[in-house]
């Protein structure tokens, strides 16, 4: 197989595979050989092995020995190491792009995830909400422009998300969240640095100490 194909099934086999986990369709703590999981998405064991690997190295999957593969579990210990170096790198990456002062074109994409949070709360539909969040934090690190920095954020997204979504619906509705992400956007259209600065890490801080209670209360750090 040339190497561009093959190197193309690596890539879909990966891409499916972690959004089965971000989703949770593949929970914590799912193992199943490797010849399982490719029945599952219907391809060939060797683009979905060089694909694990690659899960593995970004803490979202463990490869046992003759048991296959196994979804890690999302631990409160991870979530606030993890919550603990957005808040320190989000709010710089989102002050820099603020100093830079950015077009309203630039900001189309944000204007839009925001927009689209708060439609999906008028609509009562959670999972729109969810994805329109991720997707404006996403958006945000794409318009900074630091490709080292964005690899390395995303990677912390992928893991918090899926906390994040098992612990959607227990908690009250996003409101506060929705309204510190048009905050957050306001002070970037105004090009206030500090500004932004100060909103994003109340918001990271905030989502934190809220995600952070919910596992606890519900035992739930050792999914």
């Amino acid at each position: 197989m040339p190497q561009e194909a093959r190197q193309t099934r690596v890539g879909d086999a990966y891409e499916r595979l972690k959004e089965e986990i971000r989703t949770n369709r593949m929970p914590p703590g799912f193992q199943a050989p490797e010849p399982e999981i490719a029945v599952r998405l219907g391809m060939s064991r060797t683009p979905v092995r060089e694909a694990l690997i690659r899960l593995e190295a970004e803490g979202l999957v463990e490869l046992v020995p003759r048991r296959g593969a196994r979804v890690l579990p999302i631990r409160a210990d991870d979530m606030r190491e993890i919550y603990e170096i957005l808040t320190a790198l989000e709010p710089e990456a989102a002050a820099s792009l603020a100093a830079r002062g950015p077009s309203a074109k630039e900001l189309a994409p944000l204007e839009e995830a925001t927009t689209d949070m708060e439609l999906a709360l008028e609509q009562n539909d959670l999972d729109a909400w969810a994805e329109a969040d991720d997707r404006f934090h996403r958006l945000l690190l794409d318009l900074h422009g630091n490709r080292r920095l964005q690899a390395f954020v995303v990677t912390l997204f992928d893991q918090a998300h899926r906390a994040r979504i098992i612990t959607l619906r227990m908690r009250g509705t996003p409101l506060k969240s929705t309204t510190e992400h048009r905050r957050i956007l306001e002070h970037l259209r105004d090009g206030d640095a500090e500004a932004t600065r100060q909103a994003f890490r109340a918001h990271r801080q905030r989502a934190a100490e809220e995600l952070l209670g919910i596992l606890e209360k519900y035992k739930l750090g050792q999914l």
